[in-house]
């Protein structure tokens, strides 16, 4: 008899249903040679540092490094019941072979490997790796069951980050609370992404706004206006010089050509979910991850915008279905050597036939925003014809420009999305030499406006590109940046959780808590290029050219270096 291993009760159920294993049990379903069960989630994580020694219970300067030789792990109080069932049903006779079916990514993998190693077990494991939970994929998956020897290198990568995160909170947390009598939290990826937040607000609260001005000309049916005018008496000598008509010196016209954007990897949907529908990340992931559960999309916590070649024909005739396409994007979109460990997120075919009515709103317009984004990305590309008229008087020059869309192509698909309402400005026939007679002319002050606060949608797309200058270019995007697509809404709420920042409507504002956090924390500590760096090596040891060990002594050492430097200071 298999035993199966999901990572949610729901996931679970329905694999059961497609494996034929129908008696429900506690903890568990039964029937046709398998049973399958579930973790809800993290069942173990890593023991405090009291759990090695009971003077750690305190927080002293004088404790610190803490650096153990073994890590230990423990059972999560809220899950002993079901570790207790996993553990019974791991260690039965009749069990000869464990299926691992938690989520397909490192920290599923992680969830199953502590559970399996805390349960002492010792039997052939295998894997399953799956994007979608259609009964088809799940079918499929269970075909090309994979040895769970396989993904050691992920696991590997999983440790790594746990541990590493375990050693910076650990031991930075305590040693700025104690020097600071407050208590203070530092995270390997959350401290960095507070220090843009603070940043960002630092400089708006600095900024000095700088008055210029223009001079608008308003003709029939449109208006000229100046280059930006630092000085108020030139303007004014400027808009004096202007009679009642003004010569064209010159008009181009030019078609400007946009191809449509790839479908959704996790990050790029929680962003456009923020600007469109006010939804934080951690909402957009919560909906769709139901979503998924549901068999309505396909796996979501994907960091890949393409989809694999062999998806094409069911892609084509199944979803995009009677639509007219670009059969031109066929190889942008489906690249197989884009795609990591999930291909981009896309609507299930089974999906198509569901009734959507059922869903809550909030799912409902995320499903339908991933299933439009999807017809987008291979739909034709946008064409404008854009004109610019150019008069000029005394050396100044004054413009207008104004477009024509000819063919609307992919953005008919996303018409409901447009975040702003932008009229199309349509330029009567003009060229170069005619005389335009003016109706008025105007001079207008203006302000240098200041930075933009972060939004989640910006705070993400920060994150996602957090020291991408210190990466070679040749390395893919995905890998760089602050956490992962699946940890970057956690670390947002984390922030928000410990009283770091907060949300003023769209808007992320760093508190006082936080601004002074980050005053005293040391560069190493919040700069966005070293846990970049740090999320490289991890991605490194994933694929098996990093050595997890290393990558630890490395992070132990700068811990070492910075206890030191403080100690030796008081």
């Amino acid at each position: 008899m298999k035993l199966v291993i999901a990572e949610k009760p729901s996931v679970a159920l329905s694999i059961a249903k497609v494996l034929g294993a129908n008696a429900k049990k506690d903890g568990y379903v039964e029937g046709n040679g398998y049973k399958v069960s579930w973790c809800v989630g993290h069942l173990i994580q890593m023991a405090n540092p009291d759990a090695y020694d009971s003077r750690y219970t305190k927080w002293n300067m004088e404790d610190l490094p803490i650096f153990p030789k073994e890590y230990k792990y423990e059972v999560t109080k809220a899950t002993k019941k079901q570790f207790s069932i996993l553990k019974k049903l791991m260690n039965e006779s009749s069990i000869d072979t464990i299926i691992n079916a938690c989520d397909a990514g490192r920290e599923g993998e992680a969830i199953f490997r502590l559970v399996y190693t805390e349960a002492s077990c010792k039997k052939k494991v295998e894997r399953l790796w799956i994007s979608s939970m259609e009964d088809s994929a799940i079918k499929e998956g269970f075909s090309h069951l994979r040895d769970g020897s396989e993904y050691n290198s992920l696991f590997a990568s999983a440790q790594a980050r746990a541990i590493a995160d375990w050693l910076v909170g650990m031991n930075i947390s305590r040693l700025y609370s104690c020097l600071y009598q407050q208590n203070y939290s530092v995270g390997r990826v959350q401290t960095p992404t507070l220090a843009m937040i603070v940043k960002r607000d630092d400089e708006i609260a600095h900024f000095k706004k700088e008055k210029y001005y223009t001079v608008e000309l308003l003709t029939d049916g449109f208006s000229l206006s100046s280059e930006r005018i630092d000085d108020i008496e030139t303007a004014k000598r400027l808009k004096n010089k202007v009679g009642n008509t003004i010569q064209v010196s010159d008009v181009t016209q030019k078609e400007k050509i946009t191809n449509p954007e790839l479908p959704f990897d996790l990050t790029t949907l929680q962003r456009e979910c923020n600007k469109f529908f006010g939804y934080s990340a951690k909402q957009t992931l919560d909906y769709a991850q139901s979503l998924y559960e549901k068999k309505l999309i396909t796996y979501p916590r994907t960091d890949s915008r393409c989809l694999t070649e062999d998806m094409i024909t069911n892609t084509v005739n199944n979803i995009l279905g009677k639509n007219d396409f670009d059969t031109g994007r066929i190889k942008t979109v489906f690249n197989s050597k884009k795609v990591t460990d999930h291909h981009a997120i896309i609507p299930t075919i089974s999906s198509l036939q569901e009734d959507l009515s059922k869903l809550p709103e909030s799912e409902a317009k995320v499903y339908r925003l991933i299933l439009n984004k999807l017809h987008a990305s291979l739909g034709y590309p946008l064409k404008e014809s854009l004109t610019k008229v150019i008069a000029e008087v005394e050396g100044f020059s004054f413009s207008c420009t104004g477009k024509v869309i000819i063919e609307e192509g992919f953005t008919k698909y996303l018409k409901a999305y447009k975040t702003k309402k932008s009229e199309e400005l349509v330029l009567p026939s003009v060229s170069s030499g005619d005389i335009l007679h003016l109706e008025s002319s105007e001079l207008r002050e203006k302000y240098t406006a200041a930075p933009k606060h972060y939004t989640e949608d910006t705070l993400l797309k920060a994150m996602e590109l957090a020291g991408a200058e210190m990466i070679d270019k040749a390395v893919e995007v995905e890998r760089r940046g602050l956490g992962t697509p699946a940890t970057r809404a956690g670390v947002i709420e984390n922030l928000i959780y410990k009283g770091f920042i907060e949300r003023d409507k769209k808007n992320l504002l760093a508190t006082h808590k936080g601004i002074n956090l980050i005053t005293i924390v040391a560069e190493k500590f919040k700069s966005a290029e070293t846990t970049a760096k740090w999320e490289l090596e991890l991605s490194d040891i994933a694929s098996g050219k990093e050595n997890k060990e290393a990558f630890l002594r490395r992070i132990e050492k700068e811990i070492q270096s910075l206890v030191e430097q403080y100690r030796n200071s008081i």
